[in-house]
């Protein structure tokens, strides 16, 4: 029973890490047609003073860059994330008492082969109608849609009232029920025998136990949905409910396991509300994502952190029974697994404390607001201290919008760069980003600050940082139209184009070595990479190609 409810309990935080962890942040090349254009066809569909042919055609000829891998760990992401949550979700009042209930009604009677098959085909129907679910997601909204949801200001703030939503459901504000008359048609449907009845009886747990799954379902369909994976939230919904008919099977293969469960009782409902308090916690990315692409500049990263302290010190105070909701059990005791979590969640809370004054927070990094937009730095004023950073040559184009990390002197526009480039006659290293890019946060805060990777791109390169996701709309002499007659009138939508058709591809982040004379690529390009001599690697292979060219 103690190891059961301990792991039941450690899922909890792999379930709020999971469901972020795996984004990858990708920008829609649907439209978009990779052939060759002739600079003069493309001058003339230009409103534009920057040398266009530069922005909407190849200047070198290369081969596509293939991101197969890259999508696979996407999906296996989202796979991971769902099985996680559905493990959650077991664990939820509404489900885990309906378990030995459900599998006697299997057993009671019945051979154990018989048995089995029984249960397992419940699973399988339970499998089916979470995949159809987050199929439907997909034909819904379309793989176009997808691909826009994870920048878009609108549904990024949707998302952030959706999970408040659901946390205060969680927290026991009030129950998010289907109508009563879908559950009543369902289980008359499921006193039927044979295969129909199994699956009715799988439709019933699902409605039935909505109150509870519906929060953790919606959570992961709107991360699965963000990635822009096409089969994302089909995938996730195969884990998620995969996790859900697995106990059902083996438990009726061995139903004398079924003594060794916990019972019931008032820790199942703080599995639920601690659920809710990640839930409240998570929802705040989906609001830095909006401020940070949109430039409202008020929810910075003191902020975020002040508001995941008091949250995840809430959590550990409810854990230890010195906060309490009115629908809590009595807790006469701590047990020992609850001290344990506890523990772990206060020591996590004192974690984030230094954060207020500029600390790394490297385990988290990838879930804060950039490092830049921390009002008092010590970490980075220390971090600097004694180190040549490079002359800034004057204000940069869109220097009052961006702010390069590690206050690194970054131009953060293509043919201004290139310019630099050329008279200071360095290699370049383009850095397509983006404000809701969680793999680039943990870049800058994991990787770049290695004294020699920090070396390399202030003293040997010219950075150039493109956000592919911002909302400023551009001067309209910088207005694009593209070959295909789509108007580019946003800097976001300008860089994910050229990122698009130039180097082929649509992830973030993606650092391209380049000569600046002739806009060769130095080195294959590639995406996020943790591995700091890989990197660096990465980065001298650049140079010396430079050099010896």
């Amino acid at each position: 029973m103690i190891s059961l409810k301990k792991i039941c309990l450690g899922l909890l935080f792999c379930c709020a890490i999971s469901l972020s962890g795996y984004a990858q942040d990708s920008t829609n090349t649907e439209e978009l047609t990779f052939t060759e254009i002739k600079p003069e066809a493309v001058d003339s569909t230009i409103k534009a003073t920057d040398t266009v042919a530069k922005i909407a055609a190849p200047a070198v000829t290369q081969k596509t860059i293939a991101q197969p891998k890259e999508e696979q760990k996407t999906l296996w992401g989202i796979f991971i994330a769902g099985f996680v949550g559905g493990l959650a979700a077991l664990l939820m009042p509404c489900i885990f008492p309906m378990l030995p209930l459900t599998v006697s009604f299997f057993t009671k009677g019945s051979e154990k082969g018989k048995a089995f098959r029984r249960a397992a085909l419940y699973g399988f129907f339970i499998i089916l109608i979470y995949v159809v679910l987050g199929l439907l997601v997909t034909v819904i909204f379309g793989a176009d849609a997808l691909n826009s949801l994870s920048t878009n200001g609108i549904f990024n703030f949707f998302f952030f009232l959706l999970l408040v939503v659901f946390a205060a459901s969680f927290l026991g504000a009030f129950e998010i029920t289907l109508p009563s008359s879908w559950v009543n048609k369902m289980d008359a449907n499921s006193d039927r025998g044979g295969i129909a009845g199994l699956f009715f009886m799988a439709g019933t747990l699902a409605l039935v136990s909505f109150s509870c799954t519906g929060p953790i379902i919606g959570t992961l369909l709107v991360q699965a949905a963000t990635t822009g994976a096409i089969l994302g939230p089909a995938i996730g919904m195969f884990g998620f409910s995969l996790a859900l008919a697995i106990p059902f099977a083996l438990f009726a293969l061995f139903p004398s396991a079924m003594n060794k469960l916990p019972k019931s009782g008032g820790w199942l409902n703080s599995v639920k509300v601690v659920l809710g308090f990640l839930e409240l916690a998570f929802a705040l990315k989906f609001l830095s994502n909006v401020d940070l692409a949109y430039h409202w500049e008020w929810f910075d990263r003191e902020i975020f952190l002040s508001l995941w302290i008091v949250i995840f010190g809430m959590m550990g105070m409810y854990l230890l029974g010195k906060l309490k909701f009115s629908h809590d059990s009595p807790l006469a005791f701590i047990s020992v697994p609850r001290l344990f979590l506890a523990t772990i969640v206060l020591a996590f809370t004192v974690y984030l404390i230094p954060g207020m004054w500029g600390a790394p927070l490297r385990s988290v990094s990838a879930f804060l607001p950039p490092q830049e937009t921390q009002d008092f730095d010590l970490y980075t004023a220390g971090l600097l201290a004694g180190k040549q950073t490079s002359t800034n040559d004057g204000p940069h184009k869109y220097a009052d919008k961006f702010h390069a990390p590690l206050k690194l002197n970054a131009y953060f526009d293509y043919s201004e760069g290139l310019t630099a480039a050329k008279k200071l006659n360095k290699p370049v290293l383009i850095d397509f980003t983006g404000h809701a890019c969680v793999n680039c946060r943990k870049m800058e805060a994991n990787v770049w600050p290695d004294k020699d990777v920090y070396k390399m791109i202030n003293d040997d390169y010219v950075l150039i940082q493109l956000y592919v996701d911002d909302k400023s709309e551009l001067a309209p002499a910088d207005v694009v139209i593209t070959p295909e007659g789509r108007k580019l009138n946003t800097i976001g939508k300008k860089w994910s184009d050229l990122q698009a058709r130039k180097f082929q591809s649509n992830s973030q982040p993606f650092y391209v070595l380049l000569d600046p004379k002739t806009e060769a690529i130095l080195a294959q390009p590639q995406g996020a990479d943790y591995d700091i001599t890989n990197y660096k690697k990465f980065l001298e292979n650049g140079v010396n190609a430079f050099h010896n060219k």
